[in-house]
């Protein structure tokens, strides 16, 4: 199966060099996320390689008009559907299966010192999780982080600022 093409990305407007490739294990109830990293910025390209996954893109860039909002889908090994989430975007899952692989494909290299993380259960977004977050299996890191108000009241949101693509000019 092809995973990557420099030629069709590039016709989609998507990244086409990656820095690192990531690969995460999980077992079936797990939720991972809400990550985000600002230092390098940070976009991730997500696959499900071994059994399913519900995988989400919320949007945390002050001032954007989707913040705050989020995507998910159901990607599995079978569907073979990715998931872009941009510089800007945090991401998590939701393992649906035992031994759930995803793997990533990072434009940054990964730095602990510059990355976020995003309440999962956080009703200002209102992700509808196939598993409550009450009831999933979280990190104490996942089970402890912030919500999108406390990083919005954070300076160092500041670091993650919507950028409006300028407009064609019309000749």
């Amino acid at each position: 199966m092809e995973t990557f093409r420099a030629d069709k990305f590039r016709e989609l407007g998507l990244p086409t060099e990656f820095a690192q490739d990531n690969h995460s294990r999980s077992a079936k109830g797990v939720l991972r996320g809400l990550h985000f990293q600002w230092d390098p910025p940070m976009g991730k390209l997500m696959r499900v390689t071994n059994g399913a996954a519900f995988l989400v893109a919320v949007d945390v860039r002050k001032g954007s008009p989707t913040l705050g909002k989020w995507t998910g889908m159901e990607v599995s090994a079978e569907n073979k559907k990715q998931v872009w989430a941009p510089y800007g975007f945090a991401r998590g899952f939701c393992a649906l299966t035992d031994a759930c692989e995803v793997q990533y494909k990072c434009t940054g290299i990964y730095n602990p010192q510059g990355e976020g993380g995003i309440n999962l259960g956080d009703p200002e977004i209102g992700i509808q999780w196939p598993i409550h977050p009450e009831r999933a299996l979280l990190s104490e890191r996942d089970r402890n982080a912030q919500t999108l108000a406390q990083w919005l009241a954070s300076p160092l949101s500041d670091r993650i600022l919507y950028q409006p693509k300028p407009s064609a000019e019309k000749a």
